[in-house]
């Protein structure tokens, strides 16, 4: 019978979770005790409801997941939980977590992942709580396992408790005259399962496989060897009968095969050159964990997340899961451009802008309020789940292009004939200097908000309102500050720009500038938006400050 060691350890400082967990470099993990701290901090904050608890736990395949795994599940049994549901092999997407945590009403989930971020032993890892509901932990309890982690002098832990996790079945041991059990299950199942539920999947197969009517639409989906590819080839190829051909990097690697696991196009080059120069209707790439996606059409034209996000919200009833439940509202995060917003105006909806962070999305669906949400950095999802969810986006998509007929490019078109259109782009400055940005953002918030700055000039743009984003939740008045400059013309224009919290090292800076155009909808977005980027810059002193005369990505 394998018994409970106590083992003394110390706070390490800057365990705190950002917008989505902890996000470090592999080798800030391996330091020693260092995971084990925070993963007891995260049971200690829960510790009132671990006794006859079910957790889920899993990740998406990086480097360090199994073995952070077998921490959890010896340090878990030490804590005294319950149960513990954990994807075979470690692997489970970030989707599929909330999928089985809403299934089987436990208590939540521990997810590993660093989501889009790059793998390998000298890249990043990430450990994040998700609740009861399925979604990200709420800032309390963040702020709470936060808290524990400063202060933290011991953990708990069954070291010779051997729990393989590579077969499917329930494994039962004694701790203490405890039973624990771990049912290492099926990674795909319960999601496959549930997606089946919501779409129609005899219809994609038909537009897929092709009818008398129509010549097969032709797919390539693109897992970046994240954790979406046994998902991927469970859903197209033995689904949805698509070809061998239709899918690519399907097989998660612990470094992603070397790729920076981002769908975009910068990042998912490869995606978009061979869409681009092939003979393919619709391609869909897919980040590490599974949460984010890029939808492209033929000759890879691109689907800003922001159009993505609009043309689901009007297309909503062609997707049974919202025939059956109906729609209730809309939202995005407040830097993603206001396409939706139209579409909420036009069919009478609510619509509400919430701070970067998919956990402000939670409380709105579980009130039903909300039916339907996204943000700019490629995240798309509804209430079936409280994540983000990639493949769910891309079978929305073919969903609705199976019930119009159209293509992707003609889609976007007719959307924006009916609705204008909002241009759209994203600037990312990756781990640039900390404290010159940090700098950068206070000089740049002091002048937006000083006297006489709202009403003033920039170039043909006058100042409308300027601020630091704030948000009140509408459902339990938790208010979140100081979440995003911006600068709002009077044309409707804005200038957006944050820190972001996903990265591992050094500050990412995100500037994001949107225009509407009501009649004038199938110009360059670049163009289109130069004078208005060519303000930002200036204003920001963003190559200064950073040290860069470009960003990393533009998207």
């Amino acid at each position: 019978m394998p018994g409970v060691v106590v083992v003394n350890t110390k706070p390490y400082d800057g365990q705190k979770p950002g917008t989505s967990g902890l996000r470090k470099k592999v080798k800030v993990f391996m330091q020693e005790n260092y995971t084990e701290n925070f993963i007891q901090s995260i049971l200690d904050a829960n510790k009132n409801a671990l006794q006859g608890c079910t957790l889920v736990v899993g990740g998406d395949g990086r480097y360090l997941v199994k073995e952070v795994v077998d921490k959890i599940i010896k340090i878990a049994a030490a804590n005294g939980a319950t149960k513990l549901l954990v994807g075979q092999n470690g692997i489970l997407s970030t989707p599929a977590v909330s999928c089985i945590i809403r299934k089987y009403k436990t208590l939540g989930g521990i997810v590993l992942t660093a989501s889009h971020n790059p793998g390998g032993i000298n890249n990043d890892f990430g450990i994040k709580f998700n609740c009861s509901n399925g979604g990200p932990a709420p800032d309390h309890t963040t702020n709470e396992i936060y808290k524990l982690t400063t202060t933290i002098s011991q953990y708990r832990i069954v070291p010779d408790l051997v729990c393989a996790v590579d077969k499917i079945g329930v494994q039962t041991f004694n701790v203490e005259d405890r039973q624990f059990v771990v049912e290492v299950i099926d990674s795909v199942k319960d999601y496959v399962g549930y997606m089946k539920e919501i779409f129609d999947f005899g219809k994609i197969k038909t537009l897929l496989q092709g009818s008398e009517q129509r010549p097969p639409f032709k797919v390539l989906i693109d897992s970046m060897n994240g954790v979406t590819g046994p998902y991927v080839k469970t859903i197209f190829i033995d689904e949805l009968g698509a070809p061998q051909s239709a899918v690519c990097r399907v097989t998660p690697l612990e470094d992603f095969g070397g790729a920076h696991p981002d769908p975009n196009l910068t990042y998912a080059a490869d995606l978009v050159n061979t869409v681009k120069n092939g003979d393919y209707d619709f391609g869909a790439a897919f980040d590490g964990d599974g949460d984010r996606n890029m939808i492209i059409g033929r000759g890879a034209f691109f689907v800003t997340p922001s159009d993505s996000l609009a043309v689901l919200a009007a297309s909503l009833a062609h997707i049974p899961y919202f025939q059956r439940a109906g729609v209730a509202g809309f939202a995005r995060s407040m830097p993603t451009a206001a396409a939706v917003d139209r579409v909420a105006h036009a069919a009478g909806k609510e619509m509400f802008e919430v701070p970067t962070g998919w956990k402000y999305f939670g409380n709105l669906m579980d009130a039903g309020r909300l039916s339907l949400c996204g943000e700019e950095s490629f995240g798309t999802g509804s209430d079936h789940i409280r994540e983000k969810d990639g493949l769910w986006a891309a079978l929305a998509w073919l969903s609705v292009l199976a019930a119009t007929g159209k293509s992707v490019e003609q889609t976007l078109v007719d959307h924006w004939k009916q609705y204008g259109r909002n241009y759209f782009t994203r600037y990312d400055y990756e781990e640039c200097p900390s404290d010159p940005c940090a700098e950068m953002m206070q000089a740049l918030e002091k002048r937006i908000t000083s006297p006489g700055f709202v009403g003033s000039a920039l170039g043909r743009y006058v100042v409308a309102k300027a601020d630091n984003f704030s948000y009140m939740d509408p459902v339990d008045q938790s208010v979140a500050m100081k979440q995003g400059l911006r600068i709002i013309f009077e044309d409707g224009s804005r200038i957006v720009m944050r820190l972001s919290g996903t990265g591992s090292s050094g500050a990412t800076v995100r500037l994001y500038i949107d225009s509407y155009e009501a009649k004038d909808v199938l110009g360059s977005a670049q163009e289109m938006l130069k004078p208005l980027i060519d303000v930002a810059l200036e204003l920001a002193e963003l190559p200064r400050y950073t040290g860069r005369d470009a960003p990393t990505v533009i998207t």
